[in-house]
């Protein structure tokens, strides 16, 4: 008898298993990969009081979505900070040096998400915000960026093979320690990130 009540708890187990097996398997987050050639990581800053931009590179990307419940999609982005240009030579060198961003020592600039605020349609655009801990020379703070998810145009509404992301925001490079060269250059950074992520197979 004692037997018989194993066998059966352990088919109940089994069945319960395979039914749910399909509905987890659905709300899984889906992955992404970049694609660089459509993904462009600008920042702005004001030097001696004129507006300046630069640009860093994607190092390494990990990108999911849920499109059953986008509150739960999650980024984690590396950017290569030893690649980072401006378009003047003497300001790139100073962007470098260990006064701000200090290359030497921190090579990668790191963005993980933590939470996701959708819009009032519920959808990751019109008002919708990533919050995530940033880690700049070392340290790691949180920032809230506005954020935009969107189809392809031309695409159908259940195609989410490919999808353009839109981040903007920005940071006080002293609440990172990266304080050098005040006298010349604004502590506010702007940062612009507009992404193209597709399916990974």
């Amino acid at each position: 008898m004692h037997t018989t009540r194993i066998q059966r708890r352990t088919l109940l187990a089994g069945l319960s298993a395979a039914l749910l097996a399909p509905q987890a398997l659905l709300a899984a987050p889906l992955p992404y990969r970049l694609v660089p050639e459509a993904t462009d990581v600008r920042f702005t800053f004001l030097l001696n009081g004129q507006p300046q931009q630069g640009r860093l590179p994607v190092r390494a990307a990990r990108i999911r979505i849920d499109p059953q419940n986008l509150a739960r999609s999650q980024a984690d982005i590396t950017l290569d900070a030893r690649r980072a240009r401006t378009g003047l030579i003497f300001a790139t060198e100073a962007l470098k040096s260990p006064g701000i961003l200090d290359t030497a020592r921190f090579p990668e600039i790191r963005f993980r998400s933590t939470r996701i605020r959708l819009g009032p349609d519920g959808r990751l655009s019109g008002g919708a915000q990533i919050t995530g801990d940033l880690t700049l020379r070392g340290t790691t703070r949180a920032i809230t960026l506005q954020a935009a998810l969107y189809r392809r145009p031309g695409t159908a509404a259940d195609d989410l093979r490919e999808l353009d992301v839109h981040l903007s925001g920005q940071l006080s490079r002293a609440a990172f320690g990266a304080t050098g060269y005040a006298g010349l250059v604004a502590d506010r950074v702007g940062l612009a990130i507009r992404a193209r992520i597709r399916q990974a197979r």
